[in-house]
């Protein structure tokens, strides 16, 4: 059995450990707080221009250099992770399904596919695989920023309209709930084309200044912009509720780990006490 030297100490370190966790708990709840509300903000905006351009378009397609498929040679994977550690199993889900993903696509060549990682620890596990990555964008996964994020989404249209790419994916954990993250896998571009659905309550006749194809040439790019600055909030929030979680499961583990060890300092006193006291009767017997 330890010493009672042995189990202070280790007493001491948990305690130590478990005032860290819980720090990073509280601090990782109130950058989470502050994710939840940026994604509560723009939600309404997003959902109203949706719905704007559903009904803009009417009931027939409309084909724009956004939305043409292509057979599938050169592919682009923006894959969002975080900077940072300690946030559970949130990276290394992303790691293992974008790597799943990369394995499936090895036949076109890797000089075809182009990765654009959003987060450093996504960047460093694809670079050891030997993979080349298309710039550093760590800056976005700390700070998101639409200025950033909108530069990014018009390189991407820009290469998929000039035919550099034929196609662009994207790779983020949805937030649903602080305890709940859904790794999601979309087909950015080409885009598919807005249809009005019967169920649509909304019918607007619109009166278009100037034509329907110059308000759609820049509408069109905003959708697309959003959606890439949406999809970086999503993975943001979700940075923030996996690390929240995983310091409180840490914080629980410690203060479990604790009870066991004051529980174990206490007999191992015990025995230590009764075997001086057994020492005194013995001597005094003798």
């Amino acid at each position: 059995m330890a010493s009672l030297k042995e189990v202070k100490g280790r007493i001491a370190t948990v305690n130590n450990t478990r005032k860290i966790t819980s720090a990073m708990k509280m601090v990782a709840s109130a950058k989470l707080h502050k994710a939840q509300g940026a994604i509560t903000n723009m939600l309404p905006y997003e959902q109203r221009l949706h719905r704007v351009l559903t009904n803009l378009l009417g009931s027939g397609k409309v084909t724009s250099s956004y939305s043409i498929e292509r057979e599938v040679k050169r592919i682009a994977l923006v894959v969002f992770s975080s900077n940072s550690s300690l946030c559970g199993g949130f990276n290394a889900n992303v790691i293992k399904h974008a790597t799943t993903w990369l394995n499936e696509h090895r036949s076109l060549g890797m000089e075809n596919i182009l990765i654009y990682p959003v987060g450093k620890k996504v960047a460093d596990a694809l670079v050891k695989q030997g993979y080349t990555i298309q710039g550093n964008f760590q800056n976005l996964a700390d700070k998101p920023s639409f200025t950033e994020a909108s530069a990014l989404a018009q390189q991407l249209m820009d290469m998929f309209a000039l035919g550099e790419v034929d196609q662009v994916d994207l790779l983020y954990n949805h937030f649903k709930s602080t305890a709940s993250q859904v790794l999601t896998h979309e087909v950015y571009l080409p885009m598919g084309c807005f249809e009005t659905t019967s169920s649509s309550t909304e019918e607007v006749d619109y009166i278009l200044e100037p034509s329907r194809e110059e308000l759609l040439s820049m509408l069109l790019p905003k959708v697309l912009r959003l959606k890439l600055y949406t999809a970086l909030l999503d993975s943001n929030a979700s940075e923030h509720a996996a690390r929240t979680m995983a310091m409180q499961i840490a914080t629980d583990n410690a203060d479990d780990l604790l009870q066991e060890l004051t529980l174990m300092y206490n007999k191992t006193r015990q025995q230590a006490i009764t075997s001086e006291l057994l020492d005194i009767v013995g001597g005094t017997m003798a």
